[in-house]
């Protein structure tokens, strides 16, 4: 059944925070002797100002998640056919965000240079363009983030913003190596995002193994039962092969200075 132009108005009024149902529309379309087409003219303005409000927390949301702006990594130029094997499909299927529905973390391991943060931000990005709050940042500023809090008695607030992203995105894990406190924050973070409720997510991308990275983390009976958590639904992306970066990268051999000329010898 197409839904009428009074309930268009209703769902958008309400996606706008306004109390305004399908009834009050049509009780003051009735009292104002309003047409068809001064109706469709109202239900326009409400859908225009919808699109406003989903454009204004989309830029937000791209603002405040550290994700690259001005040259964005995206699904669209990301070269899959540079990716090979028989589960490439499993790949190709990120942009759908079931991950994220599914409360499934992410994680891809592979050498320098072979799309392992590129495919991490641009499922990031589609999050954000869904209205959906993501973060990115390196495992190295984490562990700086974490140093400081505890210097400034800031754990609590710390932990808390790295909850609350639907999608949170850790890039390089294996880059520093995270002290016991820092450990602990770590996983107190992983912890509550076992639990939280809502679309959500967790991304790692690494250049080592999952079975490596307690050479990171110093180790306590904790950690074996959090990095569990991580990987307890969960899929793990092994991208094997050499780095495609400067594929594209033209070298030209030049020489500054004056010309060099070659003495003759006599014959």
């Amino acid at each position: 059944m197409n839904e009428s132009l009074f309930d268009q108005i209703q769902n958008d009024a309400k996606y706008l925070n306004l109390d305004f149902s399908a009834q009050e529309v049509a009780q003051l379309a009735m009292e104002n002797d309003l047409s068809d087409e001064n109706i469709q003219a109202v239900s326009v303005i409400f859908s225009y100002l919808k699109e406003k409000k989903t454009e204004t927390i989309v830029n937000t949301q791209l603002r405040l998640s550290r994700l690259p702006l001005k040259e964005p990594k995206t699904f669209e130029n990301f070269d899959f056919s540079l990716i090979h094997g028989k589960q490439t499909d499993a790949l190709k299927g990120l942009p759908s965000l079931s991950a994220l529905y599914a409360h499934k973390n992410l994680a891809f391991i592979g050498p320098q240079g072979v799309g392992k943060t590129h495919l991490a931000m641009a499922f990031g990005r589609e999050c954000c363009l869904k209205g959906m709050k993501t973060y990115f940042l390196k495992a190295t500023e984490l562990n700086q983030r974490f140093s400081d809090a505890r210097k400034y008695g800031r754990e609590s607030s710390a932990i808390n913003g790295l909850v609350k992203p639907s999608c949170l995105i850790i890039d390089e894990v294996g880059r520093c190596v995270f002290d016991k406190d820092n450990t602990q924050m770590f996983f107190d973070v992983i912890d509550r995002r076992y639990n939280k409720e809502g679309p959500n997510t967790l991304i790692f991308t690494s250049n080592k193994g999952p079975d490596k990275w307690n050479e990171y983390f110093s180790e306590d009976s904790s950690l074996l039962c959090s990095l569990d958590r991580i990987f307890d639904i969960a899929t793990v992306f092994m991208i094997k092969g050499n780095s495609y970066r400067g594929k594209r990268c033209e070298t030209i051999a030049l020489s500054a200075g004056d010309p060099i000329t070659i003495a003759k010898t006599k014959s």
